[in-house]
């Protein structure tokens, strides 16, 4: 099944591996495989460690928290309807957040194991087993069994309840990895990956409809379900949950009907992936770097119009390449893609919807601040030639400034645009100049807080394969972003507190169109005053810096 023999010059150990692929077991190996990488990538830092804790305590908390309400929907009317949609809305989450988010680690890229002479069957089973391991795999565990402890009654649903919450955890896992597997050299491909960034506005509207369906179910209450359980109760892997309804109902051919569904479709999913890794192990690789055509080399000529546009020197240089990241780079392309359609769908959808508030426009802001995060990950291990460039903290505060100005060309106007909108949507003019004010807070304190965490805690943004970010660094990736996003919000106190005071305090109507320019000196301010705290750091840093990006 290998593209080609591992040659005599290699390591010893990959031919001993390879003279025993056909006689030891190949899951215990991928499974210690894996978990030797989770180990070892805890060992390299306290900072990651801490990370990966913080991360899996609080999906365990969340986790807790949903066991929870589902054991309270025990002996509810509706428990059935809401544990089917929830087996539904995990499946998809499976197949969907793999592919566009970070996570997962070497052993679930077959590619890698190309060179070894693996047969499907094994393979699949060793990289199954592999997959069971994590707190993916465990969060999905909880909310299965809880939604079996909702639904069982008698002895014969839990017996079938037992079943239905490994079949449906197998067929998630082996879901996610099919379409994993599926994608691998679609999305290391060029084309591919540029085809990827459509999936932020698939992300976005998802989201949104998730959003409007729990509105309206707040509103009606959780009888209108019902229809949608008739037809869920009968598709994988919700199935094996209705299966359990089934047999606590004395329904015995239905229930195992439903697990056979379930079953069915967990065998046809292995199937397909054998199949593809078949393929995978074997095709020619054709998303190999080629020359750029022609056309492609013209167009890249062109470029220069655009710098002629932007400030001379260093910080001009710095925009420029940061902007054709911005156009070119695939990832850095799906990213932008996906925060300017949330930002826009959410203020906008919700005032359409007559729910929401002006307020909501600085969800614009804030989706798009979060772009300065991570400033050297775009540059992977190129990032050197950038590093000998920086020589003292004002040549690193440059190169900040460049990239933060770069970022402002797009977010400022289009944040000013989705406030105008919201609040022409919603006919609440009085309001607009304090709400602009809030945004371009906002906007600042995540330029400041970003180009900190840029120099405090930066990570590896692969660019072959789906993952955004490199194996052993998610949780401090969601960490620094998340922990920046917190401190912007502090950092916006002194203008919420201005804002509430407009809107609720005798005299604040009078004073709320200084909310406007206030907002824009404070956020400037605030960019200007994290620009220089993060440049002496980022210049002292520069050997970690490229350590931390260049593992992708």
């Amino acid at each position: 099944m290998s593209a080609g023999a591992p040659t005599r010059t290699g390591a010893e150990g990959a031919g001993t591996a390879a003279e025993g692929a056909g006689t030891a077991p190949v899951t215990p190996v991928v499974v210690r495989l894996k978990l030797a990488l989770l180990r070892n990538g805890l060992r390299r830092s306290g900072g990651r460690r801490a990370a990966y804790i913080t991360t899996a305590v609080v999906v365990l908390l969340f986790a807790l928290l949903q066991l929870l309400g589902l054991v309270a929907l025990r002996g509810n009317a509706h428990a059935l309807p809401v544990v089917l949609l929830l087996a539904a809305v995990l499946a998809l989450g499976w197949a969907v957040m793999p592919l566009f988010f970070p996570g997962g680690d070497e052993t679930l890229d077959a590619s890698r194991l190309v060179m070894l002479p693996l047969r499907p069957g094994p393979l699949v089973r060793a990289l199954l087993a592999a997959s069971l391991v994590g707190i993916g795999p465990l969060f999905t565990l909880v909310l299965l069994a809880g939604s079996v402890v909702a639904v069982a009654h008698g002895g014969a649903a839990w017996a079938v309840g037992a079943a239905a919450v490994l079949l449906g955890l197998l067929t998630c896992v082996a879901l996610a990895r099919a379409v994993a597997t599926a994608n691998v050299r679609l999305l290391s491909s060029r084309k591919g990956r540029d085809l990827a960034v459509l999936s932020g506005l698939v992300i976005a509207l998802g989201a949104q409809a998730v959003n409007f369906g729990w509105q309206r179910l707040g509103a009606q209450g959780l009888g209108r379900l019902d229809p949608v359980a008739d037809v869920l109760r009968w598709i994988p892997p919700a199935s094996a949950l209705g299966a359990v309804d089934s047999a606590g109902r004395g329904s015995y051919g239905a229930a195992v009907a439903q697990l056979g569904l379930t079953a069915g479709a967990l065998a046809l999913l292995l199937g397909v992936w054998a199949r593809t890794l078949t393929r995978l192990m074997t095709a020619p690789d054709a998303s190999t770097l080629q020359a750029a055509e022609p056309g492609e080399r013209e167009r890249g000529g062109r470029a220069g119009g655009l710098a002629r546009l932007l400030p001379g020197g260093r910080t001009g240089t710095v925009m420029h390449r940061s902007l054709l990241y911005v156009w070119r780079d695939p990832k850095t392309k799906a990213a932008w893609v996906t925060s300017l359609a949330i930002g826009l769908i959410v203020p906008v959808f919700n005032a359409v919807q007559g729910t929401g508030s002006p307020y909501f426009a600085c969800f614009a802001s804030g989706m798009l601040g979060i772009q300065m995060y991570n400033q050297f990950g775009q540059d992977t291990s190129a990032f050197w030639m950038v590093a000998l460039t920086i020589s003292s903290p004002r040549d690193a505060y440059v190169e900040l400034r460049g990239r933060a100005l770069a970022l402002l060309l797009i977010t400022l106007p289009y944040a000013t645009l989705v406030t105008v909108v919201t609040t022409a949507v919603l006919d609440d003019w009085p309001r607009l100049p304090e709400v602009l004010g809030l945004s371009f807070a906002l906007l600042g304190a995540m330029l400041a807080t970003g180009a900190w965490t840029s120099a405090r805690f930066p990570y590896s943004i692969p660019q072959d394969g789906y993952k955004n970010v490199a194996p052993g660094q998610a949780g401090l990736a969601w960490i620094s972003i998340f922990g920046g996003m917190v401190a912007a919000g502090l950092l916006c106190t002194p203008v919420i507190a201005a804002a509430i005071w407009a809107g609720l305090g005798p005299d604040g109507a009078a004073w709320s169109p200084l909310l406007l320019p206030a907002g824009a000196v404070y956020g400037a301010g605030l960019t200007l005053l994290g620009l220089r705290l993060a440049a002496p750091r980022a210049a002292a840093r520069l050997p970690e810096i490229l350590t931390a990006v260049g593992k992708g």
